[in-house]
């Protein structure tokens, strides 16, 4: 019987809706609109009161496990103090720092950071965006009570930073998109290796020693061609339960295992070539066979497509494999749940509690403030015009000065990494702290976009009347 026109319609536009999903969500400014949604419903939860001690109680929920003995007594926690918040941050939060690992090592390995002449002018740009910033905060903050939150405005979010240049189009030529992308990785390179030296906690050396000697294997497997991922995901997660209580962030583990995974897969492109070659003839040769039941011919056609899926996914490197696989839900889940529980600021300017702490550290949000919008362009393009002049790197193809400042302000977006940072500072001292911290790093992320974008628009016209 034949299938009724309404089928067929039904089957369209199903397949035009799922081709303009994929479409849509291949943009790369999707994200930043995902993401700064998600903060705008997170400060409407935190402020209304219908919502505020829901959101705040949500957060604060217990999720460890505890095992008590007959009289009452905790035996066993695991993980210790896990609340909701928590396990976004120190949990969830590491397959966000795994992602930009994985990221981190590819462009190291392959890409805009694989040799000296591509990856100066972007190393050399991100230190100074990472200097310059730390230097203003110190500088308004010295002697006080927040001067160890200097790391804050160190960081880009690159999530936002390319989302909103990428709203620009061609007035932001090639060479200044590759160049931002370049700095940003670099810059959360930075902002890691930051964190792991400045904001852990007291440091327990045992767990510590136990997870690098685990490291240890696992890069003993890597070098014995060692390629099914059950072996690498196991130590990963034992890994991040020894950080975990170590004292050192237990989102770092998740860099430490991307820098492990293989990057080589197991064949080759001579292997691909000449095993998919051997598999397609044989797939032909059932094709033209008629003397084979129909039966046994799909079976031998079928296992031919197994072994093609294998010899394909054998074919791409763990790495690659992972960071693709990964990078959609870091983009749509992962940092948009972490800015749902961070992004709740409470703002309430008239209680007295919160003028007291504004008073005692008020230098905390402007040292912020001045260092992403101010800090992270004036050290991203006096680092990049230094080299430039003195030929450590090589200058830019058609790109003017102009142009230059105005992708660096986009550095001065420094939402996720600034905020995580934030955390890690001011967490033990005082919620106030931290939200004054958190209001001081959105109103300098909007701050350094719109700066950003109206440089952008008045350089790409400059351009266009020459």
């Amino acid at each position: 019987m034949s299938k009724p026109f309404s089928h067929y319609s039904w089957t369209r536009k199903s397949y035009n809706f799922n081709e303009r999903a994929h479409f849509f969500f291949n943009k790369p400014w999707i994200g930043g609109i995902i993401l700064f949604i998600c903060v705008i419903v997170a400060m409407l939860l935190a402020n209304m009161e219908w919502s505020s001690e829901l959101y705040h109680s949500i957060l604060e929920t217990d999720l460890s496990i505890t095992i008590h003995s007959k009289d009452g007594n905790v035996d066993w926690v695991f993980p210790h103090n896990m609340t909701v918040e928590k396990f976004i941050n120190d949990g969830l939060m590491v397959i966000f720092f795994f992602s930009v690992g994985l990221e981190i090592k590819r462009e190291i390995v392959h890409g805009q950071l694989s040799s000296f002449s591509k990856s100066i002018l972007p190393i050399v740009a991100a230190v100074g965006g990472m200097i310059i910033p730390a230097l203003i905060y110190f500088s308004l903050n010295y002697g006080t009570a927040v001067e160890g939150g200097w790391g804050i405005p160190m960081a880009t979010d690159i999530a936002f930073a390319i989302g909103i240049m990428s709203l620009m189009g061609s007035r932001v030529p090639i060479s200044l998109k590759i160049f931002l992308t370049a700095l940003a990785i670099v810059d959360d390179l930075g902002a890691i290796i930051v964190i792991a030296l400045f904001y852990g906690g007291s440091i327990n050396w045992l767990c510590l020693f136990i997870a690098f000697g685990l490291m240890v294997v696992v890069f003993i497997m890597n070098r014995m061609n060692e390629r099914r991922m059950f072996f690498y995901i196991v130590p990963a997660i034992i890994i991040w339960s020894l950080f975990y209580y170590s004292g050192v962030h237990a989102t770092l583990s998740g860099v430490v295992m991307a820098m492990l995974i293989p990057m080589e897969p197991r064949y080759n492109r001579k292997n691909f070539i000449r095993q998919s070659n051997h598999i397609r003839d044989h797939v032909v040769e059932l094709e033209q066979n008629q003397d084979l039941p129909k039966t046994i011919n799909e079976e031998y056609y079928n296992e031919d497509l197994r072994r093609m899926w294998k010899l394909s996914h054998g074919s791409e490197a763990m790495s690659q494999r992972l960071e693709s696989t990964l990078a959609p839900y870091v983009t749509y889940l992962v940092i948009p749940i972490f800015a749902l529980a961070n992004a709740g600021v409470i703002i309430n300017f008239n209680s007295a509690e919160v003028m007291e702490y504004a008073q005692e550290v008020g230098m905390l949000g402007a040292g912020i403030f001045a260092g992403l919008v101010i800090g992270k362009p004036l050290g991203i393009f006096l680092f990049s015009w230094i080299a430039i002049k003195l030929k450590i790197a090589a200058p830019f193809e058609n790109v003017k000065w102009g142009q230059l400042l105005a992708i660096s302000c986009f550095g001065g977006i420094g939402f996720t990494m600034s905020i995580f940072v934030d955390t890690l500072a001011f967490g033990d001292m005082s919620s106030h702290l931290v939200n004054l911290g958190k209001i001081a790093i959105l109103l300098a992320s909007i701050a350094s976009a719109i700066v950003g974008v109206i440089l952008v628009m008045m350089t790409s016209k400059k351009k266009r009347a020459n």
